[in-house]
């Protein structure tokens, strides 16, 4: 790990303390433990199975968005989102991206700028989701606090600039042709070469969203992975009689991933809890209760789906080391495309 990414891991760590601190200051730690020994294990059990058809629907986004540079067994590609979620879960710098773009560029010669490009096109897929719900949620949802609505006013527009921005070049695969062109020629030949090569890469990526039946199983994909992931909240929410309904489940998930723009330590925690407590306790649930079903769906989404992703890494002959070095695998898998 170099200097940079170190001192981006500090930082992160810093964050995460921060805000468990913040989250957890002044509660009552057996208040917790007693919402946590009183809750129904059942629901807890089903949303650990539940929250993996979420996944599976990534993964099937990921293969609709595949096809415009190459077709990849479904199987394949629920194995590398375990193992991407895995990586991004223990590892800092969401090093489980650079792992899934590094395996399916190297056993599918998939070359890495069009792998990585469908990567961010996910990411900003999600954004569009996530402010979708955070606005559903605040036309069903009744929450009087200013906190809340003054964290979505800030990191809502700049999911929507980015995104909005994005989509036009990507539909008008001319414009970024030309930017391209501008950069190339104030460039020395073989950098501007570099450039140009991998901006057709790009521009191959992207391919997917000019197909409207392409770009339309995009989006039911997105939104239903994403709705899928929801309805998880709502079953763990049962184990502790939140009695809180869909709506709220879409505000909070919505919030809480929005907030992941925040650097903190692998897996969100901290952030993750504090936006979550935040979110119900606004709405009137008791703080213990709303406690300790944060501690409980972010270990529902973050465990089963760590232990699977480390299972299919290690049945692929790798281990821990490729999770560390991934951005080394990306390099090789990038020398042989």
């Amino acid at each position: 790990m170099s200097g940079r990414q170190r001192l981006i891991t500090v930082i992160g760590i810093a964050v995460s303390a921060i805000f468990l601190l913040i989250a957890f200051n002044g509660l009552n730690p057996a208040a917790v433990w007693t919402q946590l020994q009183a809750a129904n294990p059942l629901p807890i059990l089903i949303g650990c199975v539940w929250y993996f058809t979420g996944v599976f629907v990534i993964s099937l986004r990921w293969q609709s968005l595949l096809r415009s540079v190459r077709s990849v067994p479904i199987r394949e590609l629920f194995q590398l989102v375990c193992i991407t979620y895995m990586g991004n879960n223990v590892y800092p710098m969401r090093a489980g991206e650079a792992l899934r773009v590094a395996l399916l560029s190297r056993s599918r010669n998939i070359p890495i700028a069009r792998n990585a490009m469908i990567v961010l096109l996910e990411r900003l897929f999600d954004g569009v989701v996530m402010v979708t719900f955070v606005v559903i949620g605040l036309l069903f949802v009744e929450v009087p606090d200013e906190r809340v609505r003054t964290a979505v006013n800030i990191l809502a527009p700049a999911f929507v600039l980015v995104t909005a921005t994005f989509f036009v070049v990507a539909l008008r695969p001319e414009l970024l042709r030309a930017m391209i062109r501008i950069v190339t020629r104030i460039l020395p030949g073989k950098l501007s070469q570099l450039i140009e090569h991998l901006g057709e890469d790009i521009i191959a990526a992207l391919g997917c969203l000019r197909s409207p039946a392409d770009l339309l199983k995009s989006v039911v994909f997105s939104y239903g992975s994403w709705m899928l992931e929801a309805s998880t909240y709502w079953i763990v929410s049962q184990a502790f009689n939140l009695g809180v309904d869909y709506p709220t489940m879409l505000l909070t998930l919505g919030i809480v991933n929005l907030a992941s723009l925040i650097p903190a330590s692998p897996g969100q925690f901290g952030v993750f809890e504090f936006f979550c407590i935040l979110v119900l306790t606004t709405i009137g649930i008791a703080e213990p209760q709303a406690s300790a079903f944060a501690v409980t769906i972010h270990l529902v989404i973050w465990l089963p789906v760590t232990v699977a992703g480390f299972i299919f890494l290690a049945r692929r002959g790798l281990g821990w080391g490729a999770i560390t070095h991934a951005s080394d695998l990306e390099k090789e898998a990038a020398a042989a495309s």
